[in-house]
């Protein structure tokens, strides 16, 4: 698979990474605006990690943005680990740059703003982990280029 070079060229692809469900996000070329993609359904490393690698050629992605979760008072989780691990994994099968984001209250701003929008629970369920992702992306594009 080829994959883009670490220029600024190209899209930036955001993971909500969870145990069962990863949140996707992808910018546009120009890194202005995130859009939510279908979620992925976790099965083995080895298969996420080729789904990942797919996404990433078919939508020339230079950039990989990994939530990164902390507690409140900014110190890691026991989550961190893993979510460091997977990313170093993720950037080794791919030869992208996987930059960790703080993702603090992304899955409380997502729950809130499906609740608003008077979906039901089970909707809700399904679109949260997309909506994460795409709030983390956007806290990102928003910070500017100088990140």
């Amino acid at each position: 698979m080829d994959f883009p070079t670490n220029s600024r060229q190209g899209r930036i692809l955001a993971l909500d990474l969870g145990k069962k469900r990863i949140g996707l996000a992808l910018s546009d070329p120009l890194g202005i605006t995130a859009q939510g993609l279908p979620t992925l359904q976790r099965t083995r490393i080895r298969e996420d990690l080729a789904a990942l690698a797919r996404l990433i050629a078919e939508h020339d992605v230079r950039l990989l943005l990994l939530g990164h979760p902390l507690h409140m008072s900014g110190r890691e989780s026991r989550q961190s680990g893993y979510t460091r691990e997977f990313g170093a994994r993720l950037a080794a099968h791919t030869g992208i740059e996987v930059r960790l984001w703080d993702e603090r209250l992304t899955t409380v701003e997502a729950e809130r703003v499906l609740k608003s929008s008077g979906i039901s629970i089970e909707k809700r369920a399904r679109a949260v982990d997309r909506l994460s992702a795409q709030i983390l992306l956007e806290s990102f594009l928003d910070a500017g280029p100088e990140v």
